[in-house]
């Protein structure tokens, strides 16, 4: 049986990757600070923390593992001003989304072997953003680099993307406005994000990429009305 870590597996993404993962014969174990998933195993960790990272995999105990999806993701969507930021939320973020991911990988690689690999889940905010979004948007783009770099250091044995995943809800009362904006014509769902992690799962020819997965949001040119 394939085994899979997914960071923060009680969120929104975190949590449709656990269960397809479960659905389709993975042992999967969340790390994340609340979790009660079902078939799932829960390790309580603060992946923004080296020793709570360490605690994490030596309380689960698992010897092989072939897939790291770094989830687990604080958001800070401030509109203050650069000038009155908080630079302790600025760490919260940037521990939390960025160093999490280091951590995580760098403890999970001592237990991979040839053909493991790792998705890192950053965001269409590595990209573009708006007014105010410094933390969030800075951990995103760093994701993004440390993906390349992860990929050209463990290759060719262990694989390393990302995925980008843009506006992702599972909201019911949106307007068509919300839709339309998007050229495949709808907003994204959290099964979108697994449709993503499976082809990079199989694609054993890709690495060192970032997975765009919005709808074509990104690629719409927007004049003001």
């Amino acid at each position: 049986m394939p085994t899979a870590i997914v960071t923060g597996g009680n969120g929104l993404i975190g949590k449709e990757l656990c269960k397809q993962l479960v659905d389709k014969g993975w042992r999967v174990a969340s790390f994340d600070t609340n979790d009660s998933l079902k078939g799932v195993e829960s390790v309580c960790c603060d992946v923004g923390s080296e020793t709570s990272v360490k605690h994490g995999f030596s309380a689960l105990g698992w010897q092989k593992l072939d897939l790291l999806i770094n989830c687990a993701g604080k958001t800070n969507y401030s509109k203050k001003p650069l000038a009155e930021q908080s630079y302790k939320e600025w760490l919260e973020v940037i521990n939390t989304n960025l160093s999490g991911t280091f951590l995580m990988s760098r403890e999970a690689v001592k237990h991979m072997q040839t053909g493991s690999s790792i998705i890192n889940i950053t965001s269409t905010r590595a990209f573009m953003s708006e007014p105010g979004d410094f933390s969030y948007g800075a951990s995103k783009g760093g994701i993004v680099s440390l993906t390349q770099a992860m990929a050209i250091s463990l290759g060719p044995d262990i694989r390393v993307n990302a995925i980008a995943p843009g506006w992702i809800t599972d909201e019911t009362e949106l307007r068509d406005v919300d839709h339309e904006q998007h050229p495949v014509g709808r907003v994204g769902r959290p099964g979108d994000v697994f449709k993503a992690v499976e082809y990079l799962i199989n694609a054993d020819f890709v690495t060192g990429q970032v997975l765009t997965t919005d709808g074509g949001m990104t690629k719409k040119m927007i004049y003001a009305g």
